[in-house]
């Protein structure tokens, strides 16, 4: 009897601590729902704004003299033939299509002009930035479907007193005009292996990660 009442106080105080073990262990707060799709493309989205350093291929066809591969200057403009000093930076590859379009329309009839983006960097806008308890942190260009997991493999995945369970992402939300954060687990995705916890990201996302108190 005596040991029956010892066991039952030792369990009932333990729960407490449990308790609150569980709390610091996971953070608190909105959550984004689960990635829907595996990233499969490598280039940047048909809305990606070009930035400087950008590697463009320019085509134009049936005119490939006046075709080129450029790289955007740090002063955000290109040069190509017949055009001299083309504003490319917070443009879309289309815009900058469509300017360089009317610029040769003074030369050839009706040209047809595409951009591509090879190498990208993109704006301040256009980019996830991974910062706190991560091995390399850093600010990545925003890529088509790009998920979290996608982001943490650029980084090299947590460092070794992450709490990432407690992560969270700051997104800008167009609709209030506010920042708003979400809660991300890190740990459950990257040490469990939980595909819940991979989750779509936006341009501009901050990914923000604390280190665990003990």
């Amino acid at each position: 009897m005596r040991f029956q009442r010892i066991s039952k106080l030792l369990i009932g105080a333990s729960l407490p601590a449990l308790a609150l073990s569980g709390c610091a262990s996971t953070g608190t707060g909105p959550q984004l729902p689960p990635a829907s799709f595996v990233s499969t493309q490598e280039g940047p989205g048909e809305e990606y704004v070009i930035g400087p350093l950008d590697d463009l291929t320019i085509f134009v066809w049936r005119n490939p003299e006046l075709g080129a591969k450029v790289q955007v200057r740090p002063d955000g403009r290109i040069t190509t033939p017949l055009i001299t000093d083309m504003p490319a930076v917070g443009k879309t590859p289309k815009m900058l299509a469509d300017d360089i379009k009317i610029a040769l329309s003074q030369y050839i009839e009706n040209p047809l002009v595409s951009v591509i983006v090879n190498n990208f960097s993109g704006t301040f806008s256009q980019q996830v930035r991974i910062v706190g308890a991560t091995d390399k942190p850093a600010s990545i260009p925003y890529r088509a479907n790009m998920t979290l997991l996608d982001a943490m493999i650029s980084v090299g995945g947590l460092s070794e007193f992450a709490a990432g369970n407690r992560a969270r992402l700051v997104r800008f939300d167009k609709a209030s005009g506010k920042q708003k954060e979400y809660q991300v687990r890190l740990n459950d995705l990257l040490k469990k292996g939980d595909t819940r916890a991979n989750v779509q990201l936006a341009p501009g996302d901050v990914i923000i990660i604390p280190e665990s108190m003990f």
